[in-house]
């Protein structure tokens, strides 16, 4: 994949998969919601003290990995830094729910979901890798 097909694949919608070191164990790797436009950073929404909270503060980075289950297989990790808002707003969830969430169902899975004790963890994708198997090879960042 190229630089613009890797940030295009992002930024579709896709359910992500985090991964985060551990001590003692492997990683944990659990699929979440994100989001990401090219060139920004990606996000998520957890709850504050959530497992994954806790282990990305001591990790100080996360990875995530999105892929494309459908033949030719695509897929795209980011590695980075984690940056920690400790206030984000219901308007904040509500722009991370309208990606997976049908827009006549937005505002009552807002209401019933919406928990002002989430967080949201941003990552500047430092290190990348994409692969296209239609025939594009892999590529490293």
């Amino acid at each position: 994949m190229t630089s613009d097909e890797r940030h295009k694949f992002l930024a579709a919608l896709h359910v992500g998969v985090i991964a985060v070191a551990r001590a003692g164990r492997a990683p944990l790797a659990v699929p979440i919601w994100y989001g990401y436009e090219p060139g920004g950073d990606v996000f998520v929404w957890t709850g504050r003290g959530s497992m994954k909270d806790r282990l990305i503060r001591v990790a100080g980075r996360y990875s995530l990995v999105v892929q494309d289950e459908t033949p030719p297989y695509r897929y795209v990790s980011v590695e980075g830094s984690a940056e920690f808002d400790e206030t984000p707003t219901i308007d904040d969830f509500r722009r991370l729910v309208r990606r997976y969430v049908p827009a006549d169902e937005v505002d009552q899975f807002v209401e019933q979901e919406f928990d002002d004790g989430g967080i949201i963890i941003r990552m500047r994708p430092e290190h990348w890798l994409g692969v296209d198997y239609s025939g594009s090879a892999g590529t490293f960042e």
